[in-house]
């Protein structure tokens, strides 16, 4: 912090030595309980906001809180507050900078440069401060041994702390940087590997009883048409006591008032203690679902004969030692590591590219509609669109492509041909390109993929592009974040934040505003994956309002006629036995008759170990993943010593109007396919 500044302890304890042989060795001191922390850090803004401010914390008996200003504190305004105990920590020790995940929400926190060159701030605290953490105490040593039922991944840390204590007794002025992690030691590890069997425990028979009283609910609200009676339960273990938040809904007859009232209830052992109002409008609720239960799945094409099913069930994951991988790469980019095959689902990224061309007709739509306001509705719906997929897809991830590495997709059914390449691997750029009579699609993405300890952040960046022909027009827009929460557990969900801004580069007679509303903590499942977007004058004027769920349906109320603008195809049957893919996904690696001689060697269908692994054969794909990533690397190796740089085959490089370096088709793919054809070309070899 700001200096660290620290008041005087103010609890003294006696010192726990430990009970082993080697403990003997070791002489008593007194343990002496680190007093307030406090100063200010710099902090990431929160969402949508970008860049850093500067806050004032205050840590103290674990909690952490933070203000604008000192005073604020004292007047208890405070901005957020964090249990420290409970979070996931990592240090950035060049940027000095700590993250914080606490599972549903981050903190990013730093030092500015005008405190790490004063020394009147960390000169004059830190030492004082090392008194309390230069080492782990003798008390985490009586609870780490002996170390029963410990993981693997928990024996490894414990031996991280024995060898961090010994270097911090052996060397007693390490500095800040050692102070921090045997603090952060101290707070984390502790509580996680000793306190985790009993609070597991805890949070199981809470889950339990919850279960059990959301059926009972169900059941009551079905039956009784006025009032459902709840329960309330306090659960008490382990020192932790869980108040359940019980609500009691009245349900008024549809039209009787404009608004549904819902009141909520916060009971404790029989204690009132508050109650909130919530205002539903209930004719939005009412036009939105009776709109989107009468609208039919996007089209679909009758039975083309392709496949419905993969040829195996996806692997069961869950005991791969994802814990341990995680581990060792908190704050990293995962994109540079390598993971078990049993993590992966068998298509890569340039077909989750392709993905997003599930629902064309909605290009189709919006090159045939002559209002430009209308236009940019139906652009907006197709951006959301693009997304959908991944509701059903937070289990496994997709093969990293190979540099050289292309894809193509041709369907004569939707009317539109599909070609993609890996044009760089560090850092790894995936660009594509497609062409239709209706549009053109093309964008080069670049993925970041970060893990805070809980939580694993994707952020894309790379614009899209779309053209219609029939108008002129050159739409532009950016993605969003992708979230993947409780990455370690099995109730692990995804969701998407941010604002996505659509501009027609070729007119600025409309812009388009869309957002990706994070969920909150104690939202309703209802109101997760919700989005809203906007059509804007020149003016800023709003023209058309649309909005819904990403994953459900988009409705739009102020057309002629309102109605469900865009509403994702049923998933197939036992959709979750194969990776969670829809029926568009399930085709994208299928390798139908007469196709094969028409592709490239390095096409992605003819990837052997991601083959394998649709096939079922997980142990052949990890072996062959490995083999392949060795020859890549090797490939790397010998274009360095020759002073050269891979040259992608079907894409160049360019700028955009906005100077930005992008990824554009030369369009020489669709050619060589026709004549000569590639088998009569040179290739490289990738596996």
């Amino acid at each position: 912090m700001s200096g660290l500044e620290k008041t005087p302890p103010t609890l003294n304890k006696p010192t726990h030595s430990r009970s082993s042989s080697t403990a003997s060795s070791r002489h008593s001191r007194d343990l002496t309980i680190p007093g307030i922390c406090e100063g200010y850090l710099l902090k990431r803004r929160k969402w949508p906001l970008k860049g850093w401010h500067k806050r004032y914390f205050v840590l103290e008996t674990g909690m952490l809180r933070y203000s604008k200003t000192q005073q604020d504190i004292t007047r208890g305004k405070l901005h957020g507050s964090l249990d420290v105990g409970l979070a996931v920590m990592s240090i950035n020790k060049k940027s000095n900078r700590i993250d914080l995940d606490a599972g549903d929400i981050l903190y990013h926190m730093k030092l500015s440069s005008s405190h790490l060159n004063s020394s009147s701030h960390l000169g004059a605290s830190v030492p004082s401060l090392q008194d309390y953490v230069t080492v782990v105490p003798d008390y985490v040593y009586s609870q780490l041994s002996p170390p029963t039922n410990a993981s693997p991944e928990g024996k490894k840390i414990q031996q991280d702390i024995c060898s961090v204590s010994q270097r911090g007794q052996s060397q007693n002025t390490r500095g800040l940087t050692h102070c921090v992690r045997s603090l952060l030691l101290m707070l984390n590890v502790n509580f996680f590997i000793f306190l985790s069997p009993s609070v597991h425990t805890s949070l199981k028979s809470v889950h339990d009883a919850l279960a059990q009283e959301r059926q009972r609910l169900q059941d009551t609200y079905h039956q009784s048409t006025t009032l459902a009676e709840v329960r309330v339960y306090a659960f008490m273990e382990t020192g932790l006591v869980y108040n359940i938040c019980v609500f009691i809904c009245v349900r008024v007859p549809m039209g009787a008032f404009p608004h549904q009232l819902c009141l909520l209830g916060w009971l404790s052992h029989g204690v009132y203690c508050s109650s909130l109002f919530l205002s539903l409008d209930s004719s939005a609720t009412r036009e939105y679902r009776a709109s989107i239960s009468k609208t039919p799945n996007s089209v679909v094409p009758k039975n083309t004969g392709r496949r419905t099913t993969l040829a195996a069930h996806c692997p069961d994951n869950a005991q791969v030692g994802l814990m341990q991988i995680l581990y060792n790469n908190i704050g990293k980019d995962l994109s540079r590591v390598s993971m078990p095959a049993a993590l992966n689902e068998p298509i890569n990224l340039m077909q989750r590219l392709c993905e997003e061309l599930e629902y064309s007709e909605l290009l189709d739509t919006a090159n045939h509609t002559q209002d430009p306001y209308q236009r940019m509705v139906y652009i907006g719906a197709f951006a959301i669109s693009g997304y959908a997929t991944a509701h059903y897809r937070n289990r496994y991830k997709p093969f990293n492509p190979l540099l050289g590495e292309t894809y193509e997709c041709l369907r004569e059914d939707k009317g539109f041909r599909y070609i993609s390449e890996q044009v760089s691997h560090h850092p790894p750029i995936s660009a594509c390109h497609a062409d239709s009579d209706s549009f053109s699609f093309w964008q080069d993405q670049r993925w970041k993929n970060k893990f805070w300890g809980k939580s694993l952040e994707i952020m894309p960046t790379g614009m899209v592009n779309v053209t219609l022909p029939r108008f002129g027009d050159h739409y532009e827009w950016n993605k969003v974040v992708t979230c993947i929460h409780n990455v370690l557990s099995q109730q692990r969900y995804l969701e998407h934040y941010g604002e996505v801004i659509i501009r027609n580069l070729n007119s600025n007679a409309c812009t388009c505003k869309i957002t990706f509303v994070k969920s909150r903590y104690w939202g309703s499942d209802t109101n997760k994956n919700e989005v809203q977007g906007t059509v804007l004058d020149q003016t800023g004027s709003v023209i058309h309002r649309f909005g819904g769920l990403w994953h459900e349906g988009i409705f739009c109320d102020t057309l002629p006629t309102p109605q469900c603008i865009w509403k994702p195809n049923s998933q197939p049957k036992d959709y979750y036995l194969y990776y969670g893919f829809s029926s568009f996904t399930l085709e994208l690696n299928e390798l139908t008759p007469g196709l094969k001689s028409l592709l490239p060697p390095t096409d992605s269908r003819l990837r052997p170990d991601q083959r394998m692994l649709e096939d079922g054969r997980v142990d052949d794909c990890d072996k062959f993943k490995e083999e392949v990533e060795d020859m890549q690397r090797e490939r790397r190796k010998q274009l360095a010593k020759k002073g050269q740089e891979h040259t992608p085959r079907f894409f160049k490089k360019a700028m955009d109007s906005s100077g930005r370096d992008v990824w554009l088709t030369n369009g020489t793919y669709w050619k060589v396919r026709e004549n000569p054809g590639f088998a009569n070309t040179n290739n490289l070899e990738l596996w």
